[in-house]
């Protein structure tokens, strides 16, 4: 996180600034095309970043964690508006970072620089290993790698607190095909889903579903 990069001082400054936020489920932080001044860190839920389309359909962009931030990359752009509408799910508590102080603590600070310019290339290979993964594997793959990816690594029963069209909007199915897929996952013995309660029945056959989406991308 960009955060441990901080000294003692700056990490003050910081928090000085910075504003504790509690959204309830369905909560608006802000909308498409609102002026950016912000960037957040997400405590404990999650936070849907999505784009409406002209015909007013939603396209989820990305779901951040507890532990994540996003809209940070917006600080290198001159009067930058926020691309993406941001929803929580569940209830959600973040932290609101003032980006044109953090600006300032960036151009005083090589490293920190550095690192956030490789969180950044970090997410920019992830998105596209997506496009690759959207344009040549399929559907049952990416319902796969996104299960696998938010199951524990030694627990087989977990919930996934993230309604299942959301979850199809983020990989790009309908939700009437990650319905269908999941069934299918379950005739195989693979997986069953029940409400909110996943239980993975045979973790290595959903890791072999998983793997295909999972190939490396080539540095860039």
């Amino acid at each position: 996180m960009i955060f441990h990069r901080l000294t003692d001082i700056q990490f003050e400054e910081v928090l000085e600034r910075a504003k504790m936020i509690t959204l309830a489920d369905g909560g608006v932080l802000f909308q498409q095309g609102d002026e950016f001044r912000r960037f957040y860190l997400v405590v404990s839920g999650h936070m849907k970043l999505f784009r409406l389309a002209p015909d007013g359909n939603e396209k989820v962009i990305e779901l951040v964690d507890a532990g994540h931030t996003f809209a940070e990359a917006l600080m290198f752009l001159e009067q930058p508006r926020y691309p993406v509408g941001a929803i929580s799910l569940g209830e959600t508590n973040l932290i609101s970072i003032d980006a044109r102080h953090f600006q300032e603590i960036l151009k005083s600070s090589v490293d920190l620089c550095m690192a956030l310019l490789g969180d950044m290339s970090f997410r920019l290979r992830s998105l596209v290993r997506e496009i690759d993964d959207l344009s040549l594997h399929s559907a049952t793959c990416r319902v796969a790698a996104f299960i696998l990816a938010r199951a524990p690594d030694h627990r087989d029963d977990f919930d996934l607190d993230i309604p299942k069209h959301v979850i199809a909007s983020r990989i790009s199915v309908k939700p009437e095909t990650f319905s269908r897929i999941i069934k299918g996952l379950k005739s195989k013995e693979i997986l069953e889903i029940k409400g909110s309660k996943v239980h993975l029945l045979d973790r290595e056959a959903l890791k072999e579903a998983a793997d295909v989406c999972a190939l490396p991308v080539d540095a860039m």
